[in-house]
């Protein structure tokens, strides 16, 4: 089976980043190691996008070179995916010297081909979103709304990608692959984006207008405008022509693609990922079965409206991090969101989500099962002797809690993967409930019963700790170490079954999973 190859979008390094990137990069951390826990290999990538004119524009303002400002700002970037324990296998920067050359290596072979002419062009042009508008663009009154920044009136001369040509064979492919978009119903945007519209890009810019980009091979006075550049990250990193470039320390490309999951925000769903990139890709001469999956994610909004510096209600992930942990942000970011819609971020769920869940329900539900094996039977587990219908109900819980996370996992529907793993929880909080060891180790004729309550109790938190280890892996592993039992090299979820605990295992030591925070609301 071919590597499970997964990818971002790289994030545009002209800002710090913002609970939006940070979901982002979770989420596709998630699926990676939730892959690897199924046996598949996997090769995860995200980076950094760091030519354009805002960027040159902004290191011009605070008087640095551009790459030194991109230096600057990608170094939030990583030290957030570090905090955050997002842990990519490759890391692209549209300026390392090996995207550049595969980059202008592409430019050549469109060229070559045709598929690049240069025209003259009179328009009005956004400066914050770098690109010329057309009508559809203004508002009722004809002017340009605020969301387009500084528009100025330009005339000049670009090369431009006859994206036009391949338009119709990206209608038929899109609606025979109907798995092209996640979730499906994003792929009706995609087809009326491709609906009356002049679609050939350009795709540069003027060495006088912006010199921090990558130069076109063909043509000295021009530098390559985005899509040339950030989207082909995707290819450039995987190893694509790289011993044409002489590009070394690459992965096989034959071996690695198609990615399996391109994940990106609605935002950049067209005319980015699912116009321009398959048709670049297209005209190359990549087939149909060499295209990419998208997994297109929704927003974060906060009481309703999106969040977006621009609106100045932009929530800090690292705060957040600081205050919850990163496994208590990760596990709300993916517990309260479904995978391609929007949601409502909420200081109030968040606090609870900690507190009730993590802290009341998961935490405590650890710490007093290792208290109660500690405190009657000094943590040494007894595996037989007695049984009846609540072991064997929790059992069942247990056994029916796998397949339906794989589902749900493998269909990017991971907060139903946390609920299905979410039902171990509550129905072992309920078993200690009803059981009650605290009474059951006051009579010695009970002492078999005991035994198997405390040990159904610690085999089912083993199996929590594989399954939320996706999700929250640094506290999953902190619970492994205090059940005193560990993944063995090689392990995959197939492996997981009732009795992996065996007679007379040590339990080690219990501490607070996720200590009770007492705080209204967190500093966003």
């Amino acid at each position: 089976m071919k590597p499970y190859y997964i990818t971002t979008a790289i994030d545009y390094t002209n800002a710090p980043p913002h609970i939006g990137h940070a979901y982002e990069k979770v989420l596709a951390d998630v699926m990676a190691r939730f892959q690897r826990l199924t046996g598949r290999e996997v090769f995860f990538l995200t980076g950094v996008d760091q030519h354009g004119q805002k960027v040159q524009k902004s290191a011009e303002k605070v008087g640095l070179t551009p790459q030194a400002f991109v230096d600057g700002i990608t170094e939030h970037f990583t030290s957030l995916w570090d905090k955050l324990n997002v842990r990519y296998d490759g890391w692209a920067a549209t300026t390392d010297p090996r995207h550049k050359r595969v980059v202008q290596a592409m430019l050549q072979k469109l060229h070559d081909c045709g598929q690049l002419y240069k025209k003259g062009h009179t328009g009005f042009y956004s400066v914050r979103q770098e690109q010329f508008l057309t009508d559809k663009e203004r508002g009722p009154d004809g002017s340009f709304g605020s969301e387009w920044g500084e528009v100025v009136e330009l005339e000049e001369e670009n090369w431009y990608f006859k994206l036009s040509d391949h338009v119709e064979w990206l209608k038929g492919y899109i609606q025979s692959h109907p798995d092209f978009i996640f979730p499906a119903h994003r792929a009706h945007d995609v087809l009326n984006a491709l609906e009356g519209k002049d679609l050939d890009l350009c795709i540069s810019r003027p060495i006088e207008r912006l010199t921090w980009g990558i130069p076109l091979p063909f043509d000295e006075k021009f530098v390559n405008f985005v899509w040339f550049d950030a989207l082909t990250n995707y290819i450039s990193f995987a190893g694509y022509l790289a011993e044409e470039c002489g590009n070394e320390g690459l992965p096989d490309f034959s071996k690695l693609w198609p990615s399996e999951a391109h994940v990106i925000g609605k935002d950049i769903l067209v005319p980015a990922h699912a116009v321009y990139w398959p048709i670049m890709l297209h005209a190359l001469g990549f087939s149909d079965d060499q295209m990419p999956r998208l997994i297109v994610h929704g927003w974060w909004n906060m009481k309703g409206a999106k969040i977006s510096k621009s609106l100045g209600n932009v929530i800090d992930p690292n705060v957040l991090a600081d205050t919850f942990t990163a496994d208590g942000l990760r596990y709300y970011v993916m517990r309260d969101i479904a995978t391609g819609y929007d949601s409502d971020f909420s200081d109030e769920r968040l606090v609870m989500s900690y507190n009730k869940e993590l802290a009341g329900g998961l935490g405590n539900l650890l710490n007093r099962s290792i208290n109660m094996a500690q405190k009657y039977r000094s943590g040494v587990l007894a595996a037989g002797g007695y049984d009846d219908a609540e072991n064997a109900a929790l059992r069942q819980t247990v056994a029916e809690a796998l397949p339906v996370y794989l589902e749900k996992m493998e269909s990017w529907a991971i907060h139903e993967g946390i609920a299905a793993a979410w039902k171990i929880v509550a129905h072992a909080n309920a078993f200690v409930d009803s059981t009650k060891p605290f009474s059951l180790a006051k009579d010695p004729a009970q002492a078999a019963r005991l035994d198997s309550v405390l040990y159904h109790l610690a085999e089912a938190w083993v199996h929590l700790s594989v399954l939320l280890n996706p999700i929250m892996p640094d506290a999953m592993a902190t619970a492994r170490a205090q059940i005193g039992w560990d993944m063995p090299p090689g392990f995959v979820l197939s492996d997981l079954k009732w009795g992996m605990l065996s007679n007379g295992h040590q339990l080690g030591s219990p501490a607070p999973l996720f200590p009770r925070l007492e705080i209204a609301a967190p500093a966003a």
